[in-house]
C-alpha cells in the first residue's frame, strides 16, 4: 500500500494525520453492508449528514486533501430511550480512511447499545442492579471498541491495514454524560463558572504518541515516536526499523501495521454529571481545533442559533485555514449537542458573512472568560 517510505526523502502526504503515498487503487469503492447502512439511514432520530434537531446541529465541510474523510452522528433515543442521546465524530486518515470512519460511525453505536443493555441484563440477573452508570458504561465502551477493532481487523484487513480513523463519541442519558475518545479528535463542554462567564472546559485528552503515557506505551513496544525536520510541530508514531507510516495519533481503529508498535483502540472513558451551568458540548474533527482555541468554539456555539451552531463553528474553522494554510485546509466536522431547553431567542442573520464570528461571539448574550487548557 505504498506505507514504507522514507520520511528524509519524501514530503508529507496531503493527509497531515498519515505519512504515505497515494495508492494505485485509491478510487476503490466499498460496496460492503450497503443493505445495514441503508437501513440505519431510515432509522427515525439519526442524523449522519448536516443538518439539526431540537436539541443538536451538525456539520462537516469537506478540505482540500481529496475524498472527505471525516464522518458524524447524532442519534437520539438511542436504544429507543427517549432520555438517551448518542453522538460522535470520527476522522479517518490513511489511503482508505474514509471506509474506516464510515465503518465505524455505523457499526460502533450497535455494538455499544448491544454491550451496554448486556452489562444491564447481567446486573438484573445477578440480583446486582446498582446505580453505577458510569461503570456499566465504561465497561460497555471499552468492550465495544474492542468489538469495532476486531471487526476491522477480520472484514475490513486490507483497507484498516494502513488505514483508520479517530472517534470521540459521548452517550448523554438524564444528567450523565459519558465521553470516550480514541485518537485526537476532542470534546469540549461549555458551561458558567460562579460568576456567570461562559467558560471552555476539555474534557478529553488529544492523544498524541509524544504524551508521556503513550509515548512510555510506545517504547515498550518497540515503535518510535519523533517529529521531522521540515514538521518539527507533530509528533509522529513509526514503527521500529522504517521511518514509516508516521501516525500523528497514539490511538485510533484500525492502522493494524501499527498495532504491535503501540498503537492502541482503548478508549479513555470519562464521567461529567451536567448541572444548570453546563450548556452545551461541542465534538469536533483536528481540523477544527487546530485552528480554532477551545474558547474561540465556545464562544461561536454560545451567541448562535442552535440550528446553525455547528455549521458557524466549521466555517469559521474554514476561514481560519486559509490563513493559516491556504492550500491545504483539512477536512472540518462538528457536532453541538445542547443540554438544557431552547431559551435563544435570535434568529439566524442572513446578512451575516462567514468571517465575522468573532463580532457575533462579541455580542453573545454570555460573558465570556479565557480558561487555560
Amino acid at each position: 500500500m505504498g506505507l514504507c517510505i522514507s520520511g528524509a526523502s519524501l514530503a508529507p502526504s496531503t493527509d497531515t494525520n498519515y505519512y504515505y503515498e497515494s495508492p494505485s487503487f485509491s478510487s476503490y469503492t466499498h460496496k460492503r453492508d450497503s443493505g445495514v447502512e441503508m437501513g440505519l439511514h431510515r432509522v427515525p432520530g439519526r442524523i449522519f449528514l448536516n443538518g439539526s434537531s431540537h436539541v443538536a446541529s451538525l456539520c462537516c465541510k469537506q478540505g482540500r486533501k481529496g475524498i472527505n474523510q471525516d464522518a458524524m452522528l447524532l442519534w437520539e433515543n438511542f436504544g429507543s430511550m427517549e432520555d438517551v442521546v448518542f453522538c460522535g465524530v470520527f476522522d479517518g486518515h490513511g489511503p482508505f480512511g474514509h471506509v474506516v470512519a464510515k465503518k465505524v460511525r455505523n457499526s460502533f453505536p450497535l455494538k455499544l447499545m448491544e454491550e451496554w443493555n448486556s452489562c444491564l441484563r447481567d446486573d438484573y440477573n445477578n440480583n446486582n442492579y446498582n446505580n453505577n452508570h458510569f461503570e456499566i458504561l465504561r465497561e460497555s465502551f471499552l468492550k465495544a471498541s474492542k468489538f469495532m477493532d476486531n471487526e476491522l481487523k477480520l472484514q475490513y484487513f486490507m483497507e484498516s491495514y494502513g488505514s483508520g480513523t479517530t472517534a470521540v463519541t459521548l452517550l448523554k442519558k438524564g444528567d450523565k454524560l459519558v465521553t470516550a475518545n480514541v485518537g485526537d479528535s476532542r470534546a469540549v463542554l461549555g458551561t458558567l463558572d460562579p460568576n456567570g462567564s461562559l467558560i471552555a472546559l476539555q474534557l478529553t485528552t488529544d492523544l498524541k504518541p509524544n504524551l508521556p503515557r503513550e509515548a512510555t506505551r510506545i517504547r515498550i513496544c518497540k515503535g518510535r515516536v519523533f517529529a521531522l525536520d521540515n514538521d518539527s510541530a507533530v509528533p509522529r508514531l513509526w514503527l521500529p526499523n522504517a521511518d514509516s507510516p508516521g501516525l500523528a495519533m497514539s490511538r485510533a481503529f484500525g492502522d493494524f501495521v501499527l498495532k504491535d508498535s503501540g498503537l492502541i483502540s482503548v478508549p479513555e472513558v470519562s464521567y461529567h454529571r451536567i448541572t444548570d451551568h453546563d450548556q452545551f458540548v461541542v465534538l469536533a474533527t483536528d481540523g477544527v481545533w487546530d485552528v480554532l482555541s477551545n474558547n474561540q468554539v465556545v464562544n461561536i456555539v454560545a451567541s448562535a442559533p442552535r440550528s446553525s451552531a455547528a455549521k458557524l463553528v466549521v466555517e469559521a474553522a474554514v476561514q481560519a485555514w486559509k490563513t493559516k494554510i491556504p492550500s491545504k485546509p483539512d477536512d472540518c466536522s462538528a457536532v453541538c449537542l445542547f443540554f438544557h431547553s431552547n431559551t435563544n431567542t435570535n434568529t439566524p442573520n442572513t446578512k451575516t458573512g462567514i468571517g465575522t464570528w468573532e463580532k457575533r461571539a462579541k455580542e453573545s448574550p454570555y460573558k465570556t472568560k479565557q480558561k487555560h487548557l
